[in-house]
């Protein structure tokens, strides 16, 4: 035992299994919910709208709510890591999430009421997002790190488990009992997660909150851009300030843009202007900050880039609940026959491929396609595998483009022609979603890992932000009279829009990885002998 506690290997911890309960549940709860939100907004909540408007404000109701619950990450590590440490932010925030899921089932024919469901569920569902993986690794030290591994991978099997019977089951009890019962059972069971999680109070090990960091990166950039040097001006400052500028801009537009378009654009114009100031003067921060910092400051700068630029593929990859689900609305079901049940795919149910899919080409990257890169030369790097994923991304809305044109021009189209595209957007994810997080933590120096993930949800964020702003756009009239002129539908031009500037991203996203330095900033040292 003495042994396998050195070497990492000591005993699970008895408190992880309450967590992994937990885990399954909340997330079953929230991909329920979510799958079936688009159905409901078109078909229920938005008649009010006029049926050539619905569609799109269905999508804007949707993306506003995924927008939130990426959003909210940031707040949620604050509390966590500032104040009240991650248990009791988790416990706490989850409570909100039960309540919003209580609304959803109570105000179904209400529209304000179920809008604050939604905004409930994405203050707790996002405010614990970066919490719950993170208390996981609290469980662990040097006796049993290596066992945390087998827990990632059973967290990541779970929300793929849990996403796949979500996608199934919830867009059948909305078709058969109605929305109460739909949203009605993703409480319960979130509701479930809660109890769960706090059965296991007594066991958990609860790292304290910590202290204010005096060479945090806000504090950093702070002194780089204030900092004055003899004979020079401060040009960075002066970049950040136009940002700050466009920032106040951009929420006096909020009256006509709406208000989630602009505080979002504010946000982006912030962090560019802010991160490229930063940047321009980061030298001067040496010597009123450890080089430790400084350093940490220009990696997580130097991340932020390729943040940026992974942002397109969420724009592309979330649109699968709500675009996909509008066009498969609109094509043919047949019945299908597997060992003598049969059943009609209904359109929601096609997102049960993603989760699917994930936990089938994980394994087949990792022990066929990667190694037989590997035998003809071809090492799959991050940076590789992400600017492959993007691009798969782009083909499939260029598919997802093709059939549309298809339907426009009347020709019927199954439901299952919608399979290739799922596939080669999966593939995009598992290329991306999983590396970015593995490309993050590597680049990222340990006191800056945190901040990392949080920028990383901010990342899905503001690839829901272009889909706003794209849905925006073409309520005008000017753009509308442009996509006439080429002869497409208008939901045809946005999905060959989005697949352009998925595969011109990828390109951008694989030069600029040709010229990035990978370094290794994973934890050394060895367990207590």
């Amino acid at each position: 035992m003495a042994t396998d506690q050195t070497q990492g290997n000591g005993p699970l911890p008895r408190q992880i299994p309450f967590i992994i309960v937990n885990e399954a549940a909340e997330r079953f709860s929230f991909y329920g919910m979510r799958n079936i939100l688009t159905p409901f907004l078109i078909s229920t909540l938005l008649l009010f709208v006029p049926l050539e408007d619905r569609t799109g404000e269905a999508k804007h109701v949707f993306h506003t709510f995924v927008i939130g619950a990426y959003f909210t990450p940031l707040l949620g590590g604050f509390l966590a890591d500032r104040l009240f440490g991650k248990y009791k932010t988790i416990l706490w925030l989850s409570l909100f999430y039960v309540a919003g899921h209580a609304c959803l089932a109570i105000f179904e024919d209400n529209l304000k009421g179920f809008y604050f469901g939604l905004f409930l569920i994405a203050l707790g569902a996002g405010g614990i997002k970066p919490l719950v993986s993170a208390f996981v690794g609290d469980q662990f030290d040097q006796t049993n790190k290596k066992r945390a591994k087998v827990v990632y991978d059973a967290f990541y099997w779970c929300i793929n488990f849990g996403s796949f019977f979500a996608s199934l089951l919830m867009p059948l009890l909305l078709k058969d009992y109605g929305p109460s019962v739909a949203f009605g059972v993703p409480g319960l069971l979130m509701a479930f997660a809660v109890l769960v999680f706090w059965l296991g109070r007594n066991k958990y090990v609860n790292v304290p909150p910590a202290p204010p960091n005096p060479d945090s990166l806000t504090r950093v950039a702070r002194t780089a851009l204030l900092a004055k040097r003899p004979g020079e001006g401060r040009p960075g400052l002066v970049v950040a300030v136009i940002g700050v500028a466009g920032a106040i801009v951009s929420l006096l537009m909020s009256y006509s843009w709406g208000f989630v378009i602009g505080a979002c654009t504010a946000l982006v114009l912030l962090l560019a202007f802010g991160g490229i100031g930063t940047g321009m003067q980061l030298e001067r921060a040496r010597g009123h900050h450890p080089d430790e910092a400084v350093e940490g400051v220009r990696a997580v700068l130097r991340i932020l880039i390729v943040f940026a630029l992974v942002t397109p593929f969420w724009s592309l990859f979330d649109q699968k609940a709500s675009t996909w689900i509008v066009q498969a609305n609109s094509m043919t079901s047949p019945v299908l026959d597997i060992f003598g049940w049969q059943f009609q795919v209904l359109p929601a149910q096609m997102q049960a491929l993603n989760p699917l899919l994930v936990m089938l080409l994980i394994p087949f990257n990792n022990l066929a396609l990667f190694p037989l890169l590997r035998a003809i030369g071809i090492e799959p790097t991050a940076l590789r595998r992400m600017t492959a994923g993007i691009a798969f991304s782009g083909v499939a809305w260029l598919v997802i483009g093709w059939i549309q044109l298809s339907m426009d021009g009347g020709t019927p189209m199954s439901i299952l022609w919608q399979l290739a595209p799922y596939a080669l957007l999966t593939m995009g994810e598992v290329l991306v979603s999983a590396t970015g997080l593995e490309f993050a933590y590597s680049q990222a120096p340990a006191s800056m890992k945190g901040v990392i993930m949080s920028f990383w949800t901010l990342a899905v964020t503001v690839g829901n932000l272009w889909v706003l702003i794209v849905n925006a756009s073409v309520k005008n009239d000017y753009v509308l009279g442009h996509i006439g002129d080429t002869g497409l539908s208008v939901i045809a031009f946005q999905m060959f829009f989005f697949a352009g500037f998925a595969l011109l991203t990828a390109l951008v996203f694989g030069l600029y990885a040709l010229r990035y330095k990978m370094v290794d900033n994973y934890r050394g040292g060895t367990a207590p002998a």
